[in-house]
């Protein structure tokens, strides 16, 4: 199929986007590779991908990759002429929308970046899948859009109008965007809440990379909330297999579905086994084979105290199972690490 990915520099994007092209799929990549963490990172991402980081060094918008199927153009959502233009030529059959600004705390700081990128680039991304109907959208949402729910599991049933980061305001706002566009234009979609998603190639703002850079530095780790902290983490490669069943089961041509069937849904996609984060900690000391340093903080702004995914309803769809525990994935996270910054 042809497939857009957005966001493909991304940590979530470049997996997906690799599992695609292992797949056999054609796939165009976009991204605006901002500055938010290091660039050097998504170019090196993208260099697995088989795209020449010199080519987009040189700001040439198009690179065509070593690997057969798969291009990148360097583009921001906000272009929404080039967006269109791009959605018009191509034709895609399948959308997976993985570009957003992240981070929870950043939001804080800078919330001009998240309506840029999340709600105006997200806009966009709609009004092209209307102006050249696409078989299925898959859009990225969050698990912060829980806020501090009191109720564990996490269900999409339970209300989330309470967020407590602008970040997580945006992820929400996105769910309803994408819900009046299903309604009006009958564009079959899917969201999905993300729950803490580590592994190979992450991003350096979440707490994997920071601990594991943290702990070979003899650095110390800064513990929030004194410890008293939840989280449903997930190996990136469960997450993409979950995606790719998802698209699989819903590939079925726009001409060829029932009108009257409801083709919009959202699903939570995590682990469903939440670990406190002084033994994920633990367990990263395991995997790196050094002791950590740690120091007790209070809760940052924005954060919240547990994430626990119900995934009930993915395992009744799509039958999701979950294969990677959190020994396995953080051994690999460790091997990836040491490899990708040698002589740590």
């Amino acid at each position: 199929m042809r497939i857009l990915v957005t966001g493909v520099a991304g940590f979530i994007g470049f997996h997906l986007a690799r599992r695609l092209l292992l797949e056999g799929h054609e796939v165009v990549g976009i991204d605006n590779l901002n500055h938010y963490y290091d660039v050097r990172l998504k170019l090196d991402r993208l260099a697995e991908l088989g795209i020449d980081p010199y080519q987009i060094a040189i700001a040439k918008p198009v690179g065509d990759s070593a690997a057969e199927n798969f291009k990148f153009i360097k583009m921001d959502l906000k272009e929404e002429v080039l967006l269109f233009r791009l959605f018009e030529t191509i034709q895609f059959e399948i959308v997976y929308n993985m570009a957003a600004q992240a981070g929870v705390r950043h939001s804080i700081e800078n919330p001009k970046a998240y309506v840029d990128s999340n709600l105006v680039g997200f806009a966009n991304i709609l009004e092209a899948c209307r102006r050249s109907p696409v078989d299925h959208l898959i859009y990225a949402s969050s698990s912060s859009v829980y806020g501090n729910s009191a109720t564990v599991p996490f269900k999409t049933s339970d209300k989330v109008d309470e967020p407590i980061s602008f970040y997580a305001a945006t992820k929400k706002s996105n769910e309803l965007m994408a819900h009046s566009y299903n309604h009006l234009y009958n564009i079959p979609m899917t969201g999905l809440r993300f729950f803490t998603v580590y592994g190979e190639w992450g991003r350096p703002d979440m707490a994997p990379m920071l601990f594991a850079k943290a702990i070979l530095n003899e650095k110390v780790i800064k513990v929030f909330n004194h410890g008293i902290m939840s989280r449903d983490f997930t190996y990136v490669g469960d997450i993409v297999e979950g995606m790719i069943k998802i698209m699989n089961k819903n590939s079925q041509k726009r001409s060829e579905r029932d009108n009257g069937t409801n083709n919009y849904n959202l699903f939570n996609i995590g682990a469903n086994r939440p670990i406190k984060l002084l033994e994920f900690i633990e367990l990263m000391e395991e995997a790196f084979q050094k002791k950590a340093i740690k120091e007790m903080h209070p809760m940052q702004p924005g954060d919240v105290e547990s994430t626990y995914a119900d995934v009930s309803e993915l395992i009744k769809h799509y039958n999701y199972s979950p294969q990677t525990n959190l020994t396995t994935g953080l051994k690999n996270f460790a091997k990836w690490y040491l490899d990708y910054y040698p002589g740590v």
